[in-house]
C-alpha cells in the first residue's frame, strides 16, 4: 500500500513514487522501541544480521540514515524518528479502518494490550483472556502482568485491571468498578491455638504478623474501623516475614506463621474450607474493589477494548469469591 501522500503533504523527506507497505512499517516500529538491534531481532524472531540487511535495504531505497551507528546505544536520526511517529500513526489509522470494516460483520480485530496483577492475574484474569481470544481469533492479545500499575507507561496498556486504592491513577483514566473486594485479617487455626485469638487491634503488637509489600503502600500500618461504633484505629507491626509475593505471604500463614491481611478474592476458599481463620471479624480493613480502567487512547475506545470490558463486566458481575 503506498502511503505517499500522507508522508509528502507534510513536504517530507520521501521520494516522490517510493512505496511503502505495512511490513516496513512494523519492522521500523520494532526497531524505534528496542534499545539495540539485537534486541528488535528477538522481537521480529529472526537474526541480528537479517535485522541489520533489512534495514541497510530500507535506508538504500529511502536514500536516507534511519539510525545513528556512531552511537553505542540505538538512537534515531531526524529521519528516523520522522518515520517511527509517522508510521505509528499510519499503522493506527489501518488498524482503525480494519476495526470499523470488522464491525460491520460483527467481528473485532486487531491487538489488545491488557495489563493485571500478578495474582489476581494469573487466577481471574489470564483464563479469560484465553476465552476472549478463542472467540475473537483475529485479535492479537498481549496480557502484561505487573503489581505497580504506575510502573507502566501509559503506552503500555489499552485497558488495566487494577485491585485497590486508584490514587496511583492519573486524571485521564476512565474507571469502571467490576466487583466489590474486602480486605481480611487470617490466621491458620494452628496459629491461633499456640498464640491465642487477638481480641483488639492493638493485641496485634504482641503476635506475628506478615507483611505484603505491594503498590506503593504503607504496608507496616494496618487500618481498622469497628463496626459496631466506626471508631478507627491503627496499628503499626514490626513483620518478621515479609515478601512482594501475595502466594508466599498467604503460604506463610497456611504454615501457621503468623497473621496477615489479604484480599477477599485471594482467601475466600481458604475460609470456607477452615485453613484460615477471620480474626477481628467485629472490624473493617479499607476495602480494595476491582476495577478496571481505560485510557484516552484511541486504542482504549476500540471495539476490541469496548468488547474485553464488556466480558469483564459479565465474568465478574458475581464474583466468584462471593459465591456462597
Amino acid at each position: 500500500m503506498s502511503f505517499r501522500w500522507i508522508l509528502t503533504r507534510r513536504n517530507t523527506w520521501i521520494k516522490i513514487g517510493f512505496m511503502l507497505n505495512s511490513d516496513d512499517l512494523r519492522f521500523f516500529d520494532a526497531i524505534a522501541t528496542s534499545d539495540s538491534l539485537a534486541a528488535a531481532a528477538r522481537r521480529l524472531d529472526v537474526s541480528p544480521p537479517a535485522v541489520s540487511q533489512r534495514l541497510r535495504s530500507l535506508e538504500d531505497r529511502l536514500s536516507v540514515q534511519l539510525i545513528n551507528r556512531s552511537s553505542r546505544h540505538l538512537t534515531l536520526t531526524h529521519e528516523g524518528e520522522l518515520l517511527a511517529e509517522q508510521g505509528r500513526e499510519i499503522m493506527a489509522t489501518l488498524t482503525e479502518l480494519a476495526e470499523t470494516l470488522a464491525e460491520r460483520s460483527d467481528e473485532v480485530a486487531g491487538q489488545l494490550k491488557i495489563l493485571a496483577p500478578l495474582g489476581f492475574g494469573r487466577r481471574h484474569i489470564a483464563p479469560l483472556v484465553a476465552a476472549f481470544q478463542a472467540e475473537n481469533p483475529r485479535v492479537q492479545v498481549d496480557l502484561m502482568l505487573i503489581d505497580r500499575l504506575g510502573h507502566a507507561a501509559a503506552s503500555a496498556w489499552d485497558i488495566a485491571v487494577h485491585v485497590g486504592s486508584l490514587d496511583e491513577a492519573t486524571p485521564s483514566l476512565s474507571t469502571r468498578q467490576l466487583a466489590p473486594n474486602g480486605r481480611f485479617l487470617c490466621a491458620s487455626p494452628d496459629y491461633l491455638a499456640r498464640h491465642s485469638t487477638p481480641r483488639t487491634p492493638s493485641d496485634l503488637r504482641k503476635h506475628s504478623c506478615i507483611a505484603l509489600r505491594e503498590n506503593d503502600e504503607d504496608v507496616t500500618l494496618w487500618r481498622f474501623r469497628s463496626k459496631e461504633s466506626g471508631a478507627e484505629e491503627s496499628v503499626r507491626i514490626e513483620p518478621l516475614l515479609a515478601s512482594n509475593d501475595g502466594e508466599v505471604v498467604k503460604s506463610w500463614a497456611l504454615a501457621g506463621r503468623g497473621l496477615i491481611v489479604r484480599s477477599e478474592w485471594d482467601v475466600s476458599e481458604d475460609l470456607r474450607a477452615g485453613r484460615l481463620v477471620m480474626v477481628l471479624s467485629d472490624h473493617e480493613l479499607p476495602s480494595a474493589p476491582i476495577v478496571a480502567l481505560m485510557g484516552a487512547r484511541r486504542e482504549a475506545r476500540a471495539a476490541r477494548t469496548r468488547r474485553f470490558l464488556d466480558e469483564l463486566i459479565k465474568r465478574f458481575r458475581q464474583p466468584a469469591w462471593r459465591d456462597e
